[in-house]
């Protein structure tokens, strides 16, 4: 950790919440007068005469404007502070963009002792990590969603034949995350039981990082870890999806790809799962339905989600029995389709007995050869849109706040 500043301070705005911080901080061997009462923009003012601390928790509760409020703190504090926000507002644009903008950690009130724990133990844990990149830049990450077009095109057998590809042909650290909350079959596909990772990211999402990856998701072999979930039937999703872009969050820093099953009713619901996506497989069969759902899923990613590259894969294809041809597929969805996989009903059903993905039980079948195919076009894209990304990299609102040699505003003054 940075030398000669204070290990940890916090602006805290009510008794309540610092009636619960005093004795975690004490726990942590921190001094708990360093604990004070008041919020941002005493924090602001505060540390404009002095040093900022190495861990810095301030209070949102009274700002009116988080984020310009934010970009405030950012002027006065010193590079490398860690940042963790707290609040009262539940609502998963406020939070996307504050961990955009620097801010390590955000916390809802009313806050409990262990979700500030856990908070408070990652952020000194970033002190350890390396810095400006150094690991993290020796290979790029991809990430792919692979959404179905229609139910029974299998999407889903796919995403989990290509998750098993990458890991055992490509020998790539790969995270298969299955978003179909109540139904998923990514674990099921391999014979695994999924256990309650998912379940537990959903409802503490605060609490999701390396250690609770690591924890939560089931092994199918050395190089790839599965997050799925048998919801019971009878229990809603409830959440605003914010666990889903913290797991995407943990992945970057664990796999080198990342494969995400995503069920059309998740996207529609919460599109910000695409935020850090760089390919979209478009999952389709040669009928009349999926022709249309395809057009209207590639024009919802054309608007909502442009930095996200397109790619049509039609699935199951039987020569002679389709509904529609290709010529009269690609006429109507107005592009190519990039990637035609066979269908081979002997090869699906064996690796189904087996407990298998097909790619794995019938490795020379055309079935696997079409997968292969669409999984050298992903890596083809995502590799291209990784570099594109770094080229155009933003910088962060909060510049002073990472931990990768960029200077505050005030710091440049006096350069």
């Amino acid at each position: 950790m940075p030398t000669n500043r204070d290990p940890f301070a916090a602006y805290i705005c009510d008794e309540t919440a610092l009636d619960v911080l005093r004795p975690v901080v004490i726990e942590l061997g921190w001094q708990p007068e360093k604990c004070n009462k008041g919020g941002l923009r005493n924090a602001v003012q505060s540390l404009s005469v002095s040093a900022s601390p190495n861990i810095l928790m301030v209070d949102l509760s009274e700002s009116g404007d988080p984020l310009n409020d934010i970009n405030a703190l950012a002027e006065v504090c010193e590079p490398g502070t860690v940042v963790i926000a707290i609040g009262q507002v539940n609502d998963v644009r406020l939070y996307r963009d504050l961990i955009s903008s620097g801010i390590h950690d955000y916390l809802l009130k009313p806050l409990s002792a262990a979700v500030l724990r856990d908070s408070l133990n990652n952020a000194q844990a970033v002190f350890s990590a390396p810095r400006g990149g150094e690991a993290e830049q020796a290979k790029n990450h991809i990430s792919a969603a692979i959404i179905g077009t229609r139910g029974g095109v299998g999407a889903s057998t796919l995403a989990t034949s290509l998750a098993w590809h990458y890991s055992t042909d490509k020998r790539m650290p790969t995270a298969l995350l299955d978003l179909d909350v109540h139904f998923g079959t990514g674990a099921l596909t391999l014979d695994l039981e999924p256990g309650r990772g998912l379940t537990d990211a959903i409802d503490n999402p605060s609490r999701i990082d390396g250690l609770f990856i690591e924890r939560a998701m089931i092994r199918a072999n050395d190089n790839l870890a599965i997050l799925s979930a048998e919801a019971p039937i009878n229990s809603p999703l409830m959440t605003d999806g914010a666990a889903f872009l913290q797991l995407q969050e943990e992945f970057r820093h664990a796999f080198e790809m990342t494969l995400i099953d995503l069920p059309r009713n998740m996207l529609i619901n919460f599109p910000h799962v695409l935020n850090e996506v760089n390919v979209a497989a478009v999952v389709c069969d040669m009928s009349l339905a999926s022709a249309r759902d395809t057009i209207r899923i590639l024009s919802w990613l054309k608007t909502n989600a442009g930095h996200v590259t397109p790619l049509v894969i039609a699935n199951r294809v039987q020569p002679g029995a389709s509904e529609i041809s290709k010529a009269d597929f690609e006429a109507s969805i107005e592009r190519k389709i990039d990637v035609s996989i066979s269908l081979d009903q002997k090869a699906a059903i064996s690796a189904a007995k087996l407990g298998k993905t097909v790619i794995d039980a019938s490795a020379s079948s055309k079935m696997s050869a079409g997968i292969k195919q669409a999984a050298s076009q992903i890596i083809g894209l995502g590799e291209a849109d990784s570099n594109d990304d770094e080229k155009s990299a933003k910088k962060s609102l909060l510049g002073g706040f990472d931990l990768k040699g960029l200077m505050t505003k005030k710091e440049k003054a006096t350069a």
